[in-house]
């Protein structure tokens, strides 16, 4: 089986960089990776643009929830586009209710990403039907589905995303995330899956003020994590 693609999440240029050296196929570019990830500024989109391989931006505009009102629609297509005039290679993109997909505000962000590749992100794992959410997914045009199995770890959510791989037929990949790392992706093996997500960081300095501490990435985890993935050809 050929290797799996490894996609590695960062908040920062430090992180691109960290990234990068490591040996990461793919990029996903966020803010504030301690509250899930939201959009990175358009100077962080700038600074990470050209950096060697493919980056994806996420496209969220806040915590929470993933029920997005209008007016924060509104704000992930400007989000989108700031994206595209980056030169990024896409957009990370999600928004459930209801326990299913919204498919009319993912359908509205989808046509602003046109040309884009899409990553549907974690509001998948929010589903009550992981078939439906599939196969609005695949309708909708996106590139691959990013999912923990509904769990804390991507490990502990093995049995959902055998679902999801059933149901996604070799249609569009289903990428697990969460908890991955060099001595946890064996566990992902039996899968099958062509890609993998995962932070690769070790605890940043305590913040001051009392804010949350940052995840630093590290090159020498993307490395191990890499170098495991190998074993998998």
């Amino acid at each position: 089986m050929p290797r799996a693609v490894l996609e590695v999440c960062v908040d920062n240029p430090a992180g691109v960089r960290a990234a990068v050296r490591g040996g990461a196929d793919r990029i996903e570019l966020c803010s504030a990776l301690e509250v899930g990830g939201l959009t990175p500024s358009a100077g962080l989109m700038q600074a990470a643009a050209g950096c060697g391989v493919p980056v994806l931006a996420m496209i969220r505009p806040r915590s929470g929830d993933f029920a997005f009102s209008a007016d924060e629609v509104a704000v992930m297509r400007a989000d989108i586009a700031a994206a595209r005039a980056a030169g990024l290679a896409g957009v990370v993109l999600g928004a459930a209710r209801a326990g299913a997909l919204d498919q009319g505000v993912l359908a509205d962000l989808v046509a602003a990403a046109q040309g884009l590749d899409m990553t549907l992100h974690r509001a998948v794992d929010l589903c009550d039907d992981v078939g439906a959410a599939v196969e609005m997914a695949v309708g909708l045009g996106f590139q691959r589905i990013l999912s923990s199995g509904g769990a804390a770890s991507a490990g502990q959510g093995l049995a959902r995303l055998a679902a999801m791989i059933a149901a996604a037929g070799g249609r569009v990949p289903i990428m697990p995330g969460a908890g991955v790392t060099a001595e946890t992706v064996g566990l992902l093996r039996a899968l099958g899956v062509s890609e993998v997500h995962a932070s690769c960081s070790v605890p940043g300095v305590s913040a001051p003020l009392g804010f949350g501490a940052p995840r630093v990435t590290s090159a020498d985890r993307v490395r191990a994590l890499k170098a495991a993935l190998l074993t998998w050809g």
